[in-house]
């Protein structure tokens, strides 16, 4: 199904052996920058194999893993889409650093870049806040930004479950909670995650992927939540690389981007960070996988490609 190498490096919790993929462009093409990917929740690196093969076309290595607890990173008898008991959410960003260490030295003489989409977007804004300075450009995909009592609220729900049944327990509440929402916002329902995309085509392949769709734990949610805390907090925001270039890109109508709202709001906070280069697009009709929206698909490719190649 694609065309990239696999691989395995150990996570930062130093137990898990992690699933990585790196694409290469052809040699005849000249290679041109790298491009490190991170997925987002419940699904795994190789659904990005057609955009990846688009970049490698324009000279863009591409490389990702899948995160913990997240397809073929998920050992036998694992626990899908769970952290860990403990410091989950700064393992999954130690392990994009990690990640990142390996392609520097693979490729020393080309730009490092970064795309980070839904979870693997706000793992990215972690990880530009404690790691600065290491990629030369960001991309920030289908993110947002929440309330202060949401995170509040959440974080005490995530809690009680947790303590009731453990961090590796899923709890229909819990899910409701997180991602009943998003699929109200197109009510009739065709499926339950009708929000992921207008592509009908797109929510049945994800339906159809047995490495995609698991509930996602009590733990990681409550990792999450504690994620986007340290993700909106002005003095953390503070301590990003001004000089990176950053995009801010989604769908019009995300609702994890409280249809473009939160996306502003993170924009926002972004440029009163001091943040000096700092740009969005919003994709009127789009939800929340705009790689895999067939009606934009090329435009959004393109997007994505004119912009990193300003910096490569």
């Amino acid at each position: 199904m694609t065309n990239c190498e696999h691989f395995r490096f150990l996570s930062s919790d130093g137990k898990t052996q992690l699933h990585g993929c790196i694409w290469t462009p052809e040699e005849k093409i000249k290679f041109r920058g790298v491009l490190q990917i991170a997925h987002g929740v419940a699904e795994h690196i190789e659904r990005y194999d057609d955009f990846a093969r688009f970049l490698n076309s324009q000279g863009i290595v591409v490389a990702g893993h899948d995160h913990l607890g997240h397809g073929k990173s998920l050992p036998q008898g694992g626990t899908p889409v769970y952290f860990g008991e403990k410091d989950g959410w700064k393992h999954a960003v130690d392990d994009i650093h990690g990640l990142h260490l390996i392609l520097a030295k693979r490729y020393k003489r080309l730009p490092q870049l970064i795309l980070g989409h839904s979870m693997g977007s706000f793992l990215t804004r972690s990880y530009l806040i404690r790691y600065p300075g290491e990629k030369k450009a960001a991309v920030i995909m289908g993110t947002g930004w929440q309330p202060g009592y949401m995170l509040t609220g959440g974080t005490l729900v995530a809690k009680r479950f947790l303590y009731k049944n453990g961090p590796d327990s899923t709890s229909p509440f819990v899910t409701e909670m997180a991602f009943g929402g998003y699929n109200r916002a197109f009510a009739p329902n065709r499926t339950g995650v009708d929000w992921l995309s207008a592509d009908t085509e797109n929510v049945d392949r994800y339906i159809a992927d047995p490495l995609c769709g698991a509930d996602a734990t009590v733990g990681l949610f409550r990792d999450m939540l504690g994620g986007i805390r340290f993700n909106q907090k002005r003095g953390n925001l503070a301590r990003m690389d001004t000089s990176m270039p950053v995009l801010f890109i989604a769908g019009q109508d995300d609702p994890v981007g409280n249809m473009g709202k939160g996306v502003r709001r993170s924009y926002d906070a972004f440029r009163a960070a001091g943040m000096q280069d700092v740009s969005i697009q919003l994709y009127p009709g789009l939800r929340h996988e705009i790689l895999n929206e067939k009606a934009m698909q090329e435009t959004v490719y393109n997007d994505i490609l004119n912009w990193l190649s300003r910096y490569i």
